[in-house]
């Protein structure tokens, strides 16, 4: 059985983000996992990905 260790949570929530209790009792289980770094989406963007997007979205010179 899959059980959640609240006690742990809570102190993660209101200690170590700081959320107040409403906030942290608001949130989404997976809105919670996305403030602990726990979503799953892989490793930040990298030197050579971030030259791809400035060559796929250029900085716009002069008029607009």
């Amino acid at each position: 059985m899959n059980r959640f260790d609240w006690p742990a949570l809570l102190r993660v929530g209101l200690q170590g983000l700081r959320l107040r209790p409403e906030a942290f009792w608001a949130l989404t289980p997976y809105e919670l996992t996305v403030l602990l770094g726990k979503d799953g989406q892989g490793a930040p963007l990298s030197r050579a990905g971030l030259d791809r997007l400035a060559q796929a979205f250029p900085d716009s010179k002069g008029e607009e």
